[in-house]
C-alpha cells in the first residue's frame, strides 16, 4: 500500500470516528448502539495501523523520516490514549478531542502530501532509529492529550465546574509523557554519537528538544512546589506550543538550514 491509497484509507478512518461519535448518544440508553459506536471507534484506528504497516512493507524502511510520515503515527497513537483515558478514569470526552486532532493531522497530510520516497540517508540506517521517533511521538500525543485536557479544565474552572478527577487525568498524562520525552532525548545523544560522533552539538532541533523537556521539567518542579493544579492547567495548555515549535516551527527557522536534521522537514 503506498500514498495513493492514504486518502481513501485516511477518509475511512475519518468516516469510522465520526459515526461511532454520533452513535455514542443512543449508547447512553442501548447496549447495542454502544457496541456498535466502540466498534467503529476503535475500527477508525485498526484501518490506520493496517495503512501504517502495509505502508512500512511497501517502503522497505520504517515510515518515520518525514514529517508526513511522523503525522501518520500521531493520527494512529492519539485517539487511543482517548480511548485508553475513558477505560481508565471513565472520562469520555477526551476521546473526541484525540479523534478530532488525529483528523486535523490527516487532513493536513492531505493537503501537503509527501513525495513516495524510499531513499535513507545512512544516518538514519541505526537501531535507534526507530525507538528514538516512535518514544517522541508517543510522549507527543500523551502531551497533546494533556494539553488538550488542560484547556478544557480552564474552560470547566471559568464555568464554575472544577473536576478533581479530569485534573488529575491531565497531571498523569504530563508525567508519562515527561518520562518518555526523557527517553526519547537520551535516545537521540545515543543516535548521535552513534551516527555523527557527538553526543550533544545544540543543532537547532536538539536545543529545541532540550528546551521542551525543560518546559514540562518546569511543570513539575511548580507541582512539587504544590502550586494552585488550576493555574497549572494554563501551563499545561500553553507548554504544548513549545513542543509544537519543537516537532514543526524549527524546521522554518534560518539557523535549521544546517542542521543535521533536515531530514525530518
Amino acid at each position: 500500500m503506498t500514498l495513493v491509497d492514504f486518502p481513501t484509507m485516511a477518509f475511512a478512518a475519518v468516516v469510522c470516528w465520526t459515526t461511532g461519535s454520533f452513535l455514542q448518544f443512543p449508547a447512553k440508553r442501548s447496549k447495542a448502539f454502544s457496541v456498535a459506536s466502540w466498534l467503529l471507534m476503535i475500527s477508525g484506528t485498526v484501518v490506520l495501523t493496517w495503512f501504517l504497516a502495509s505502508y512500512w512493507i511497501a517502503l522497505e524502511r520504517p515510515p518515520l523520516r518525514t514529517l508526513g510520515e511522523t503525522r501518520l503515527w500521531y493520527a494512529t497513537f492519539i485517539p487511543v490514549i482517548g480511548f485508553l483515558v475513558e477505560y481508565r478514569y471513565g472520562i469520555r470526552w477526551l476521546k473526541y478531542y484525540c479523534m478530532a486532532l488525529a483528523a486535523l493531522f490527516l487532513g493536513i497530510n492531505y493537503m501537503h502530501p509527501d513525495v513516495f520516497q524510499k531513499a535513507l540517508m545512512p544516518a538514519l540506517q541505526s537501531v535507534w532509529f526507530v525507538p528514538h521517533v516512535v518514544v517522541y511521538l508517543v510522549a507527543y500525543a500523551l502531551l497533546a492529550a494533556s494539553a488538550v485536557s488542560g484547556w478544557h479544565n480552564v474552560i470547566l474552572n471559568f464555568r464554575n465546574k472544577r473536576s478533581d478527577k479530569s485534573e488529575s487525568m491531565s497531571h498523569y498524562l504530563a508525567l508519562l509523557g515527561f518520562v518518555l520525552l526523557t527517553f526519547g532525548l537520551i535516545f537521540g545523544a545515543l543516535w548521535a554519537k552513534e551516527a555523527w560522533g557527538h553526543y550533544w552539538t545544540w543543532d537547532p532541533k536538539e536545543t529545541w528538544a532540550f528546551i521542551s523537556w525543560l518546559a514540562y521539567l518546569g511543570y513539575l518542579h511548580l507541582v512539587s512546589m504544590k502550586t494552585d493544579s488550576r493555574k497549572l492547567q494554563w501551563y499545561l495548555g500553553l507548554a504544548f506550543i513549545v513542543l509544537l515549535v519543537c516537532w514543526f516551527g524549527v524546521n522554518y527557522l534560518p539557523s535549521a538550514q544546517n542542521s543535521v536534521h533536515t531530514y525530518s522537514g
